[in-house]
Parts: C-alpha cells; sequence; structure tokens
C-alpha cells in the first residue's frame, strides 16, 4: 500500500507563502483536495509529483523522499492543470513519447490511449483536440507507467458530463484497486460523489481532514441545522424552543417540517427524541440540512 506523506512542509516563492506548515497522509483510494483558488492546492500536488521542492519540511512516498529522487518517480502519475503539450503531435505520439521516457513499448500507449477511451482520436493532431480530449491525453501519459499514486489537478475541467462520468468511473476503479489518487477539483459535487476522504487547504495552511460528514459533526461551534417532520410539529417546536440547545425554529409550511438551528449537537440529538416520546409526538423525518459538502466547505473557508 503506498502512501504519501507530508510533514510540516511549507513553500514559499520570495515573500508569499503558498502552503504553510502543512502535515496529512494520503494512502490508498480516491482523496479529493479541497480549497479557494489560491489556497496551495496546486503547489502541494506539485511537491507531492516531485516537481517542486519543499522549502520547509518533508514531503515522502513510503518513506522515501520524492524530490530529486529518481527511483520514486516511476510509481507516480501526474495530470497538471496548466496545459504542457506538443500540439504539432497526435495524441498516439504523445503517450508514446511518455512511454519511452520510462523504457515502455507503444503497446504501453496503446492500452493507456484505451483505459481512458482516446482510441478514435488518437492519430488527430492534439492542436485540434477540445479541451476535454486533451484532459484525457494528459491522463493517458500519466497513465501508461501503471502508476501506483496518481496526482490529478483539476482533472475535469473542460470535461464533456458523459467524459466526467467515465473519468470518475476510472478513478473508482482505480481506488478500488487499493492505488493511492488524490485530485483537486472546485466543484464540491463531484469530489462528494467521488471522493472517500477529503483534505482542506485554506490560506496555505491544513484546515480539515477526514469525511466530510464528520468533519461537519465536529463543528461544535458552528449552529448545526435540521429539517424534521413530525406528528405535531407545533408541539414539538414549542417544547423545543424552551432548551437552550436549540436556537431558532421555523416552521416551513411549503415542506411540512420544521427547520431547527441547534447550537449544542450532542444535547440537541440526545433532547429531540427525549422531547417526542414525552408528548407524545411521532418523528417522521430527522434530516441535517446543512451537512452536505457543500455547506461544510463554505464552514471551512468562512473560519
Amino acid at each position: 500500500m503506498t502512501t504519501i506523506d507530508i510533514d510540516h512542509t511549507s513553500r514559499w516563492f520570495g515573500n508569499v507563502v503558498a502552503v504553510n506548515d502543512i502535515t496529512m497522509r494520503v494512502g490508498p483510494g480516491v482523496t479529493g483536495l479541497l480549497g479557494p483558488n489560491g489556497a496551495g492546492k496546486s503547489t502541494l500536488i506539485n511537491m507531492m509529483g516531485g516537481f517542486l521542492a519543499p522549502s520547509t519540511g518533508t514531503v515522502t512516498l513510503d518513506g522515501k523522499p520524492i524530490w530529486r529522487n529518481e527511483s520514486v518517480y516511476k510509481e507516480i502519475g501526474i495530470v497538471p492543470e496548466r496545459e504542457a503539450m506538443y500540439d504539432f503531435l497526435t495524441g498516439r505520439e504523445f503517450v508514446v513519447a511518455n512511454a519511452e521516457l520510462h523504457g515502455l513499448t507503444a503497446g504501453a500507449a496503446q492500452q493507456a490511449l484505451a483505459t481512458v477511451e482516446m482510441e478514435y482520436a488518437q492519430d488527430r493532431k492534439i492542436a485540434t483536440y477540445s479541451k476535454g480530449m486533451r484532459q484525457r491525453v494528459k491522463m493517458a501519459s500519466a497513465l501508461v507507467h501503471n502508476p501506483s499514486v496518481l496526482l490529478l489537478d483539476e482533472p475535469f475541467n473542460g470535461m464533456d458530463p458523459r467524459q466526467r462520468m467515465q473519468l470518475m468511473d476510472l478513478l473508482r476503479r482505480m481506488g478500488a484497486e487499493g492505488r493511492t489518487v488524490l485530485f483537486s477539483s472546485h466543484i464540491l459535487e463531484e469530489v462528494e460523489q467521488l471522493a472517500s476522504h477529503i483534505e482542506v487547504i485554506v490560506a496555505g495552511r491544513h484546515a480539515a481532514s477526514g469525511d466530510f460528514r464528520k468533519i461537519r459533526r465536529l463543528m461544535t461551534d458552528r449552529p448545526h441545522r435540521y429539517l424534521v417532520r413530525s406528528s405535531d410539529d407545533r408541539a414539538l417546536a414549542a417544547a423545543l424552543i424552551a432548551d437552550p440547545s436549540t436556537a431558532g425554529i421555523e416552521v416551513d409550511l411549503a415542506e411540512g417540517a420544521l427547520r431547527i438551528q441547534a447550537v449544542d449537537f450532542g444535547r440537541f440529538t440526545a433532547l429531540l427524541p427525549r422531547v417526542a416520546r414525552a408528548h407524545g409526538i411521532r418523528l417522521m423525518t430527522v434530516s441535517p440540512s446543512d451537512e452536505s459538502l457543500e455547506s461544510v466547505f463554505s464552514y471551512l473557508v468562512a473560519a
């Protein structure tokens, strides 16, 4: 099982600190790397891929330093966000060139092109490719040597819905095979569907790590919002609002439900069933309404 460890790592460019004392571990499976523009995601990925040296701290692959260590590069495939392709080559020529750099044959390139479903356009010049096609050829180039680690910086940019679904399926399969897959994305819905684990970077610092629902539940300083349907919404609201764990309740007539804001997560989750039982009220729906990845990300960025 291949693991990347980032240990108290910083990277600065002149007076600009892009990554500030980050410690994290990226292991097998699919990990989503989130953060606003300028948060340091690309810098972090470039250090993990061996393109940049840390200013302080270490970035290692199974305990071995990545920077200027050719022996680990055969384990890493990277798909950068930045366009760095040779438009005068065909897609096949581009991937074959990368295969040869790894000491592989054209057969490995052909297999990588088939994996990303680009065989149909492999003999066209890259100059004629759409943004989504370029992304897929970059992906084929990153996969040509069958790496155990795949790093992708905004891989879904420019892809149409069908291409996105194909890439998501491919990344899921690779994660299920035990490979270490990390991708950055600003499309939160895709991260929510794909990543089993998330790492959040805000202003160059490590803001959160883990499953986003668990991260939300750890945010005890942020009010939690629930949608609750019951057999007697008004009686339930009257009973709950008297408790200090509940900061506000709104009766949503359109939804036929209560929208509750709880300021003490632990106390409220124990209180709700106890109050319902004491008043003979049946609970039909108790659903967190701010536990989506979008809500969690918004809370973290605003913190």
